[in-house]
């Protein structure tokens, strides 16, 4: 059930005005009442009594309990109502970074409404309101986060209005008094928390500040005190460090004041207790109206209301050396430098890495590397030792590593010798880890040598391919004259040889004196399109001394092309000629339509239905006859000869239309014609045959 109305009135937003008053009226006097009891509390259980009996129950809630943060931003339960003594005892303390709902009101310093514990994931003391709203408001005093004001209700509940939790950032602040009047605290200007932070700070080796809270006559946070700075303090704009003592933080450096800087990072400590580092912070001070940035490591730590500020600047130095040594760890990369005279070896901490070796172990001197390299290799870790230790001259060498962990690496070592005159006084160096490149190599070298034999291959099944294709269908063949039919063949090969296709033509003269004419297209290229073309082409002329019909012809190639070749795709079209009635019958399986060339006009015949040869088992194809008259030219060709890849198949016929209409001449000369002005830019092979009535 809902909470009762949390200002006690019965109107709602669109109640009286008498009744808002009211409602105003009693939400003052229990905030009144529940202030007066907690003053008169004597500890911090009573005023979370008093809390939950006077102000808070009447707004639904049935528990509540009063947080107070450590310097090391744990927590402590202070007081409690509202939950078992058993409950509250187990939750006593909170070790610092456990996420809870009051931990979350201590890291952001903000008011945290949770309408469901169980949905937050957050666990609280409470177990048997896990699926109630919790609401945790951080009770602060002086800038400083002194403890969390927690409040529970048995049901989830929707984020309340602005008021309630202005009541209850009120609620929370008397609680920061309480807590502030009951914790053990000592007068601000003898404080022995402070004077400790003193004489911690004097002895560190870095600059230190200790800094104390300066408040505004109503206990607002307004800056930072310099309260000392130890022996090693190096003002950022080089004033005195007596000059510095005493100032406020913002009044010795102002463009520390910027969101995310120094003051904000000592205000959130000194407000949470959460201590902050960080190895890389910049540091602005003034220096002569100039701004002047440095780089440091900061770390800041609260103690009591006190808080120390550490800083070390990053120096050239040390800039460097850090850029060295991530250079090295990510180039893998293991200095040394051994000393002939005195035996002292140094390592750097990446060549114990690639040792396998502990920081604390002793180093392997150089002398002994072929101990711990692969038999094979010890004959080139010999030569890189006798030029470096004997012969003196610098050397490198790589060899396969074997850890005394079973692990066995790829390692290229560089060595060079340190004289003094003709005298050796040490050996410096550096190893580096090359097992990634040396399996890459591997790798692009078993590829290369895959390739090259694959490249052999390929270029071995194309020269096959082509020496097959030439031998069945030559570049040109001699005219036929048959029955007064003048048959003439043009054939081009694609421009690149692992392009060799399938195209192919025929034109012979049956026993029925019938003159089959054909020409096909198999899809794919070299080996495969190649014997898929000489199968098509030798089953059609032997399909056709049955003296059946184109169509029927077709049938039967379309059963030959699904069933007794590896997977062919092809087009064609197959015309018989009857030399005593002058009627051409022909038949199309997919394939561009023949074009018939009458009193110089060029047109494409008609397009009988059928289906590409192959594509399913069964198949039936259409017939379309032609009477041809004197001087008829019929241009059987493939897709070669017209086809382009901006233009679809319409407009490269009309070109071929065009083209073949414009032409007069020999039967020989146009198929001549036609190829050399052919626009197709596939590079495919190219195919025509030219019949002439003459």
């Amino acid at each position: 059930p809902a909470p009762p109305s949390p200002t006690g009135g019965g109107s709602g937003p669109g109640g009286s005005g008498a009744g808002r008053s009211a409602a105003r009226r009693s939400a003052a006097v229990r905030l009144r009442t529940a202030e007066s009891g907690a003053l008169a509390a004597g500890d911090t259980q009573a005023v979370a009594e008093s809390l939950l009996e006077h102000a808070l129950a009447p707004l639904g809630a049935t528990a509540v309990a009063i947080w107070s943060a450590a310097m090391d931003a744990s927590l402590t339960l202070r007081g409690s109502a509202g939950f078992a003594t058993e409950e509250a005892r187990r939750w006593r303390y909170v070790p610092p970074g456990i996420a809870t709902p009051a931990r979350r009101a201590l890291a952001e310093r903000a008011t945290v409404w949770i309408p469901g514990l169980t949905e937050s994931g957050l666990p609280s003391v409470g177990h048997h309101d896990l699926h109630g709203a919790r609401v945790a408001a951080p009770a602060e005093s002086g800038g400083r986060v002194v403890g969390v004001l927690e409040i529970c209700w048995p049901e989830p509940q929707p984020p309340q209005p602005p008021r309630i939790l202005r009541q209850v950032e009120a609620l929370a602040e008397l609680c920061a008094h309480t807590l502030d009047a009951t914790a053990a605290g000592e007068p601000d200007a003898d404080n022995p928390v402070a004077d400790e932070l003193v004489d911690l700070a004097e002895v560190l080796l870095d600059p230190a500040l200790v800094l104390r809270p300066h408040l505004s006559p109503t206990g607002e946070l307004l800056d930072f005190r310099i309260h000392h700075v130890n022996n090693r303090f190096v003002d950022l704009a080089g004033r005195p460090r007596g000059s510095v003592t005493g100032m406020l933080l913002l009044e010795a450096y102002p463009l520390a004041a910027g969101e995310g800087d120094l003051f904000d990072k000592v205000e959130h400590v000194h407000a949470t207790g959460e201590p902050f580092r960080s190895d890389r912070m910049a540091l602005t001070a003034l220096v002569e109206q100039v701004p002047l940035v440095l780089t440091a490591g900061v770390g800041i730590s609260r103690h009591g209301d006190s808080v120390l500020v550490v800083w070390r600047v990053e120096d050239e130095t040390t800039r460097l050396a850090n850029l060295l040594h991530h250079a090295q760890r990510l180039g893998r990369i293991g200095g040394f430098e051994e000393d002939v005279a005195g035996g002292r070896i140094t390592w750097n901490r990446q060549l114990f890495a690639l040792y396998g070796l502990d920081p604390v172990e002793d180093p392997v001197p150089l002398a002994a590397l072929a101990g711990y390299c692969h038999p094979d290799d010890t004959a080139a870790i010999t030569r890189f030792l006798r030029t470096v230790l004997h012969h003196r001259r610098p050397d490198s060498t790589s060899f396969r590593f074997q850890r005394q962990d079973g692990i066995v690496r790829h390692i290229r070592v560089v060595a060079e010798p340190v004289l003094a005159g003709d005298r050796l006084l040490a050996v410096r160096g550096a190893y580096q880890d090359v097992s990634a490149q040396h399996w890459t190599e591997v790798a692009l070298s078993a590829t290369r040598d895959q390739l090259a034999h694959t490249e052999q291959q390929a270029a071995e099944q194309s020269r096959l391919a082509l020496q097959l294709q030439r031998a069945i269908m030559p570049l040109t063949q001699p005219s036929i004259e048959a029955f007064g039919l003048q048959i003439a063949v043009r054939y081009r090969p694609a421009e690149q040889d692992h392009l060799v296709g399938g195209d192919w033509y025929d034109a012979v003269v049956l026993p029925s004196k019938q003159i089959l004419l054909s020409v096909g297209d198999i899809t794919g290229h070299g080996i495969k399109g190649a014997t898929g073309m000489v199968v098509l082409r030798n089953a059609l002329r032997g399909l056709a001394a049955t003296g059946a019909g184109p169509g029927q012809l077709l049938c039967w190639l379309n059963l030959v092309a699904h069933h007794l070749t590896d997977n062919i795709l092809a087009t064609a079209v197959c015309a018989l000629y009857d030399p005593h009635t002058r009627v051409l019958r022909w038949a199309r399986a997919g394939h561009p339509p023949p074009v018939l060339v009458r009193e110089g006009r060029a047109d494409a015949l008609p397009n009988p239905r059928g289906v590409m040869l192959g594509a399913i088992s069964e198949a039936d194809y259409d017939e379309a006859e032609v009477v041809l008259d004197l001087d008829d030219t019929l241009l059987l060709y493939t897709d070669g000869l017209i086809e382009r890849r901006d233009a679809d198949l319409d407009e490269c016929l009309d070109w071929l239309l065009t083209a073949a209409s414009g032409y007069e001449g020999s039967l020989e000369r146009r198929l001549d014609h036609l190829l050399d002005r052919s626009p197709a830019d596939t590079d495919d092979d190219t195919c025509i045959v030219g019949v002439k009535l003459a």
